[in-house]
């Protein structure tokens, strides 16, 4: 697995964008054919073009792993049916005023780490959706955590500030190995800088050499 550079529209916060799992990646309309020819290289994916609540901000308002992918309640419902035609995803919209599922949503095939803001029934939808254990927890003291954490299946970065009880109960949930990282020269929201799935980990342009040994470490291990 390796660890590449990339970037979108000029800039470095690739995770706002887009999202990926082992088989597809889901990016924005009018995106160039040619990055994406590249992500479908570097992530051995399927490059498909769509929209999330009429934007371009994929990753930051959805969340998908190899089984489910949640949508919030602001999508629209040609995009919820393009989704579930398209793919082989179990589709499902979390019912929540909190729209930036990829904010307050962490997930890869063995377990979520959700934001304590969201209700019980969030939290079942999650599981039923994505087939995954739940545990709501904060990250660094804050309720993103979806922007805080990424994960795939043999690994997670963390905020740097994360207080080790709380990696040690993420890492149990997630089944992977975490480690504290930054990403783009110090930014600590770890998933605005990330796409992670299980052949290739791509970073924003501006990650720097400690940087990509620490993604390294939690990726790689």
């Amino acid at each position: 697995m390796d660890i590449i550079k990339y970037d979108v529209y000029r800039g470095p916060n690739i995770g706002v964008y887009i999202s990926v799992n082992d088989t597809i990646g889901l990016v924005p309309m009018g995106f160039a054919e040619t990055k994406a020819k590249k992500l479908e290289e570097y992530l051995d994916i399927e490059i498909m073009y769509t929209a999330i609540a009429n934007t371009r901000l994929i990753g930051s308002l959805s969340v998908m792993n190899n089984k489910g992918f949640l949508l919030p309640p602001t999508a629209y419902q040609d995009e919820f049916d393009y989704l579930k035609n398209e793919t082989d995803l179990e589709v499902g919209v979390l019912d929540t005023k909190h729209n930036a599922l990829g904010n307050i949503i962490c997930a890869n095939d063995k377990g979520a780490i959700v934001s304590p803001a969201l209700s019980n029934e969030n939290c079942k939808t999650i599981s039923d959706v994505m087939g995954v254990e739940v545990l709501q927890k904060k990250i660094a003291g804050s309720h993103l955590s979806g922007v805080t954490l990424r994960a795939n299946n043999t690994g997670a970065a963390i905020h740097p500030e994360a207080e080790e009880k709380d990696i040690t109960e993420i890492a149990d949930v997630l089944g992977v190995n975490v480690e504290k990282c930054s990403i783009n020269g110090g930014i600590p929201y770890v998933s605005s800088g990330i796409l992670a799935n299980d052949h290739c980990v791509v970073v924003g342009s501006l990650t720097n050499g400690p940087e990509i040994m620490n993604l390294t470490k939690a990726f790689l291990n």
